[in-house]
């Protein structure tokens, strides 16, 4: 099976921006996809490789809400809604196109729209979430309301169903689910994640048994016989806030640089990675120096996940 089994040849990875915010209360998540474009990420992608479609950021302008209260404790609900929607839109039609699609967000609530639109093309797919949080809570658990914090369940189709979601499929089965770098959740996550028997690997895993032996026990649990295809989401308060300061929900103890980057490499590695997010990038939060820093961490893990090795 060739390395690139899923995607086309020439190798072509399509850059969507989404400058969104809306599924979490602090304003700058959305101008994180205009940093990483503007430091250079199509020429950096080019110069391992690949060919790069980007024709912009998605401006959902049409996107109309004005009229949007809370449903429930869920905040923005209908304008998370549309925007999904359409990035799953797009994400899905470049799944189908044989092209790679690289995601830049804009906050994690985004992902209901790239896996809906991965899965839509792979439906026997898998899929690879770096984060900090588990993002699983439901309209029950959720305490902010916040809808960043809740896309995995919409994917699951667990928790009461929200009729403005209706279009979002339950396309993702607890076991073709795997967490790596968890280490703040809420109670009710908890309960979901046993409940729904979701393997996660927190960072006390991660301190036991190196990001090596991690990486490859979570490609055993969802892709054991290392032929499924992966969507990689991977949320940048993953890393430690040393590595990756500028994003919203910030946690001490995360993952080091190498153990971010090493994460991004032996998923390349397999051959089989069919989509990718990369999330949460603040650039309004932190000074200068951090924002820099954080946007360049977005762009390596990029061009790691997109096959760049250290020799």
């Amino acid at each position: 099976m060739s390395p690139y089994h899923q995607l086309r040849e020439p190798k072509t990875a399509a850059i969507v921006g989404c400058p969104f915010s809306g599924g979490q209360p602090k304003a700058g998540v959305d101008h994180a996809p205009i940093h990483l474009v503007n430091a250079g990420l199509p020429q950096q992608l080019k110069e391992i490789g690949w060919e790069v479609h980007f024709g912009g950021h998605h401006q959902f302008e049409e996107i109309e809400t004005t009229n949007d209260p809370p449903i429930g404790k869920l905040k923005r609900p209908r304008l998370v809604s549309s925007v999904c929607k359409a990035v799953a839109d797009t994400v899905g039609a470049h799944a189908k196109n044989g092209v790679l699609p690289v995601t830049i967000g804009g906050d994690h609530s985004l992902a209901m729209g790239t896996i809906s639109g991965t899965f839509s093309q792979y439906p026997d797919a898998c899929v690879i979430w770096v984060d900090a949080h588990a993002d699983i809570n439901t309209i029950e658990t959720t305490e902010s309301g916040n809808i960043h914090g809740m896309p995995v369940s919409f994917l699951l189709g667990i928790g009461t169903s929200v009729p403005e979601f209706s279009w979002i499929k339950p396309v993702l089965r607890p076991e073709r689910l795997v967490y790596i770098g968890l280490r703040d959740l809420d109670i009710g996550e908890k309960q979901l994640l046993k409940q729904h028997g979701i393997k996660a690997f927190s960072m006390h895993e991660v301190d036991k048994y190196g990001i090596g032996q991690v990486v490859e026990k979570a490609l055993d649990h969802v892709n054991p016989g290392r032929d499924r295809p992966i969507h990689l989401s991977f949320d940048v308060d993953a890393l430690d806030p040393s590595v990756a300061p500028s994003t919203g929900t910030p946690v001490r103890g995360g993952l080091t640089f190498r153990e971010g980057h090493y994460i991004c490499e032996a998923i390349w590695e397999t051959g089989l990675l069919i989509g990718l997010d990369i999330m949460e990038v603040n650039p309004s939060l932190e000074d200068q120096k951090s924002v820099e820093q954080t946007v360049a961490v977005g762009c390596s893990l990029i061009r790691s996940a997109l096959g760049e090795t250290l020799l």
